[in-house]
Order: C-alpha cells, then structure tokens, then sequence
C-alpha cells in the first residue's frame, strides 16, 4: 500500500507539472530597456534596474541573470508620492539594513530628492514632500555609506555649469549638513570640453582603500558623452582625476554613453550600467548596457572597463 500511495505521488507530480507547463507563461523579447541614468541593485537574488524614462515616476524591472528583463506594472515610484511634477531622473536605491527599508534617491523638476519604501518595488513615497535643497537647483545625488558608517551624498550643482558637489548626511539619510559642502570635480580636462561645463553623474565605490569616482563629461545629448573617474583617499576628497580619462566612450559603435554606476553581480563581480543614445542618428529613447569593471595592480590601482558590453533585453508576455 506504501509503495502505491508513492507512485501515486509521483504520477500526480507528473501531471501537475506537465500541465503547468502547458498553461505556462510564455515570454518573448521585444527590445532593449528602455532606460536613461540607469542604475542596478541586487537583493533577495534579484536584480532591479530602475533610471530615467516615466514622465510621471520612475520605472523598474527586474531580473535573474541581468541579460532578460520584466517591467513592472506599476512604477516604483510616482508623481502624486513625491515632490515635484516633472523630469523624473536618476534615480538609485539602496537597501539599508539597519532601518529594514529602501530608500531612494533621485531628481524631481531638477531638485534632489529622497523616497522611502518597504519593498524594492515600491510605492516609494515621500514622508514631506520637499527637496532635499529647497532653495537651489541641484540634480544626480548618490548615495555612498563608508566602512565606519557615515553617508554621504554626491550630487552636482548649477553653480558652474554642472560641477559635482558633496556633503555628509544626517543619520536619517535624508537631511545635509550643509556644513560640510565641499565641491569635488569640474570640467578640467580637454575630452569634457566638446560640451563645455558638464562633469555629472558621479558614483563613488572604494577599492583597496582607494576612494573612485566614475562621473561624466559633455552634454547628454553629445555623441562624446562618456564616463571618466577621480580618486581620493577620503570620501570628501580632494580629488584627483585620472590623467588618462575617458574610460568609456563610444565603445561598439554606441554614442553618448554616461551617466553610469557600479554594482557587484551574483558572482561578486564589479559591473558598471551605463545608457547610451537609441543609435547613432537618434538620442531617445536611450538603452541601458552592462560591462565589467576590472583594476590593474599598482600603488593606485587603474579602473578599466572591460570589453563585454552586455545588451540586457525586455521579455513580454507573448
């Protein structure tokens, strides 16, 4: 009876998944993602790639293998939730452990801003809805949390043309001590100036001690838009930019590339997102790819960018 009750089981199991596969779900690829400023997090093993598109929120997708995609059906993050009315951009999430929340920073109506939610996909939602600078014009803020605990947050400023700026937060994450405002870069070097005055995007991660800042230079709209980086041996700087800048720019036949960040794959493996133009003829909307960072040996390690563009694609139910 035993031994029958067992076979019953299996034959059963059999049938269940024969007949889900049937009713499977059946997806197909449609097209790249269609994201600007895009930025990745992983977190409960799966990636969310979120960045610049709605004209009333920001989008997000997510995905098990950073090459197949799925947008969600809401936005993760909406106008009536926030500050602001237009030009949702660049927006980054983080999970902080201590607070058991995500928060997200980005730009609303070229103001800084932060919403928090419960889960990844949000609703992100701003408990008052303010800028984080009220009284100025800033965009591009991200988030960077040293090994001693302390955030910062990078953001550029209109000042002179765009330049990147920093300053320590307050333990909500939320409130800058405006007391610590010290400028990092501005445009200084001959590949930025094709479009004058733009240094943008900055991303901060730390490497054997050494403090790197990817951010870029000209115009988004430039085909020459591409990615350089700074080191510094404090998060406050001063910084130092690489004397060999751009790392990237127009690799395999794509334009104005930028506006990047950095993220560590399933395997550990450093990658970098990054847009680039719709084609060579057409800016949006721009695409989101995926490469891998690597560092040479050295007293100050070099930051390459290697060859292995990923072109992640979105599946849609078919």
């Amino acid at each position: 009876m035993k031994i029958l009750n067992i076979l019953l089981t299996v034959l059963f199991s059999f049938v269940l998944a024969s007949c889900q596969n049937n009713g499977k779900v059946k997806l197909e690829k449609t097209g790249p993602i269609a994201l600007g400023d895009p930025f990745i997090m992983l977190h409960g093993n799966v990636y969310y790639a979120y960045g610049t598109n709605a004209k009333d929120g920001i989008e997000v997708y997510t995905s098990g293998d950073l090459t197949h995609w799925e947008k969600a059906d809401a936005l993760a993050l909406h106008q009536k939730d926030s500050w602001g009315e237009r030009w949702f951009w660049a927006p980054e999430v983080y999970y902080i452990k201590e607070k058991n929340k995500f928060f997200m920073y980005y730009s609303a109506d070229e103001h800084i801003c932060v919403a928090v939610s419960d889960s990844p996909l949000g609703p992100f939602v701003q408990d008052e809805k303010q800028p984080m600078i009220a009284d100025e014009k800033c965009i591009d803020n991200s988030l960077f949390i040293d090994d001693d605990g302390k955030p910062y947050l990078y953001f550029d400023r209109f000042n002179d043309g765009l330049n990147i700026w920093v300053a320590e937060l307050e333990d909500d994450l939320k409130t800058i001590r405006h007391s610590t405002l010290a400028k990092c870069i501005n445009v200084s070097q001959a590949w930025e100036e094709v479009h004058p005055r733009v240094n943008e995007g900055a991303f901060v991660t730390k490497y054997n001690g050494v403090y790197y800042m990817t951010y870029s230079g000209n115009s988004y709209e430039s085909p020459f838009y591409g990615v350089g980086y700074a080191t510094a041996n404090s998060p406050m700087g001063p910084w130092t930019k690489y004397d060999k800048n751009p790392i990237l720019q127009k690799p395999d036949r794509l334009v104005g590339v930028g506006h990047s960040a950095m993220f560590k794959d399933k395997n550990g493996q450093l990658k970098i997102v990054f847009h680039a133009h719709n084609n060579q003829e057409k800016i949006h909307p721009r695409h989101m790819y995926i490469a891998s960072v690597r560092f040479t040996n050295g007293t100050v390690p070099v930051m390459q960018i290697a060859d292995d563009i990923l072109k992640p694609v979105v599946m849609s139910v078919k």
